[in-house]
């Protein structure tokens, strides 16, 4: 049988449907407190105050992330009304940008459609870049006008287009308006790390980079506008400098993580199904140019591997670190991956892909027990129609690992079933149930179906429950204790509950779970009860 890797039409049409329709039944999931659903709630409030200028987390002014996120959210709410599909149209959009650029990216690197093709499913199947879609914060959108950027400016290196040079800035602008520096330093390292090696330094520094640079400023413009207007010169320089250099040394935040190693060990599920192939591909090329003293050669390239270890060891000397950070590098490191399969397929590898094979094979049945023990014990069968077809989407890949086809070109496809077939059940079955268990969602749910007067609800200072806020479709009060009045509905967790000195009747109870931190005791039917919290909707006599 002959050896080949490249996708068939039939086979590219099946895969992007099957990913079309993860990211499609993401989009419906209820959100997830906190980030998601505060993000979300930051949004509406813009919507409903008609005001885009001033951004709010609850009644603070939040001097944290940029606004592009916001603003777009903001955008498609007014479009498409207040509901959670609309909030995530922006971010999933721009992941399907960042998987386009992903490949033309690829295509410029290694003039290999088959390969770049392959880049951009591996992109799409990260299970983090998955994750981020429905979970939606600010790295969805982070994600795809970073890779965006990445492909102009190489773009604009080999080609010296002025398009390719207008879109570079504004991309890197729109990537900087979502994140701040975070972004220029994932692209910077990348771009830097392609002319250290390619030493095409003159035709980066031409007179052309200064309509970049133009652009990019122009770009910027909106968020730098909108912080001086609310904040002053603080915003403009919180934005430019104290918003990095906090989440550098931790300055204003609870969490100080000093595990050096946190973002590689991260990747292993991050980058799942293809974080062992990564770590391979990290080492060989590593080893690569360190023999080759990094020496220039031809049809060689080094952005995906510098652009990783300049990214890598910047983050990890973050005191600061949370997984989603690593997800603007997702665009590169999927490259890498697709690049060491087809380096692994050209140097006849067979035994290191069989190793890989042999383990890919051992996670895919790990899971699938794990995703039968989940319907089992806590989903059950939330979704008939969906659930029949996470079951057929499982059974045909066990069917694919004994189908006869060149190992390099299996490991590939069915990494990427695998990826659908799991995420099908996850975003159908397990997350509707799994959410189910957040109280605000379901107070809020309550309280639409209910004839209780949404402005008399309150919140206690400090009591931020946002799937209330944006479930009820407004800005939820936020209040001290005396300041509550006969006839106020009060939200308030079980601490509060337990140390209200004001009368009042219950009027409904639900239980809750931080969801976003799972546990096995949870998970456990005969022990989940313990890991429950009760939430109280009360009126104030």
């Amino acid at each position: 049988m002959p050896f080949d890797l490249k996708l068939s039409k039939l086979e590219i049409a099946l895969l992007c449907a099957g990913f079309f329709l993860v990211y499609f039944l993401g989009m419906f999931v209820p959100l997830m407190e906190n980030d998601s659903a505060q993000h979300a709630s930051m949004a509406m409030k813009m919507v409903l105050n008609n005001d885009y200028l001033h951004i709010f987390k609850g009644e603070n002014p939040y001097l944290d992330k940029p606004q592009m996120h916001f603003w777009l959210a903001a955008f498609s709410m007014k479009l498409f009304g207040i509901n959670a599909f609309a909030y995530r149209i922006p971010a999933v959009l721009l992941l399907f940008l960042g998987a386009f650029s992903t490949k033309k990216l690829a295509e410029l690197l290694y003039n290999n459609k088959d390969l770049a093709i392959i880049s951009a499913f591996v992109f799409l199947s990260a299970q983090t870049i998955i994750l981020s879609a429905h979970d939606v914060r600010t790295d969805a959108v982070l994600t795809g006008f970073i890779a965006f950027a990445l492909w102009q400016w190489l773009k604009f290196i080999k080609t010296r287009k002025t398009s390719a040079v207008i879109f570079a800035g504004f991309a890197t602008a729109m990537a900087f308006s979502s994140k701040g520096l975070m972004a220029i330093v994932i692209i910077g390292a990348c771009v830097f790390a392609y002319l250290i090696y390619s030493r095409d330094w003159k035709k980066f520094f031409n007179p052309k980079l200064f309509i970049g640079i133009f652009f990019f400023l122009v770009f910027i413009s909106p968020v730098l506008f909108a912080f001086y207007h609310q904040f002053g010169t603080e915003g403009i320089k919180f934005i430019l400098f104290n918003q990095s250099v906090n989440r550098l040394t931790a300055s204003g935040f609870e969490q100080n993580n000093s595990d050096y190693f946190f973002f590689f060990h991260t990747l292993l599920w991050a980058f799942l199904p293809f974080s062992l192939l990564l770590y391979l591909g990290v080492f060989q090329q590593s080893k690569f140019f360190i023999l080759n003293k990094f020496k220039n050669i031809k049809n060689v390239e080094f952005l995906t591997l510098g652009g990783f270890w300049l990214v890598m060891f910047i983050f990890s000397f973050s005191k600061f670190k949370l997984p989603h950070y690593l997800n603007g590098l997702i665009p590169v490191i999927s490259i890498l991956t697709s690049a060491t399969l087809f380096q692994l397929f050209k140097d006849k590898k067979f035994k290191t892909i069989k190793v890989l094979w042999i383990i890919q094979i051992v996670v895919f049945l790990a899971v699938i027990l794990i995703m039968s023990m989940l319907a089992y014990y806590f989903t059950g069968i939330f979704n008939i129609y969906f659930f029949i077809i996470s079951t057929f989407l499982f059974c045909y890949l066990l069917y694919y690992l004994f189908k006869k086809e060149n190992l390099f070109k299996k490991y590939a496809v069915a990494s990427f079933i695998f990826a659908i077939s799991v995420n099908v059940f996850l975003n159908s079955q397990f997350y509707p149930v799994l959410t189910k268990y957040q109280a605000g969602l379901k107070l809020a749910e309550f309280v639409n179906k209910s004839n209780i007067n949404k402005d008399k609800i309150k919140m206690l200072t400090g009591n931020e429950t946002w799937n209330v806020d944006f479930y009820t479709q407004r800005n939820t009060d936020r209040v001290a204790e005396n300041e509550l009045k006969k006839g106020d509905i009060l939200l308030v967790n079980k601490e509060q509950f337990d140390s209200l000195k004001i009368l009042f009747s219950v009027i409904r109870i639900e239980k809750d779970y931080r969801i976003t931190r799972l546990s096995l005791k949870f998970l456990n039917p005969a022990e989940r009860n313990s890991q429950l919290e009760n939430m109280y909707l009360v009126k104030i006599l």
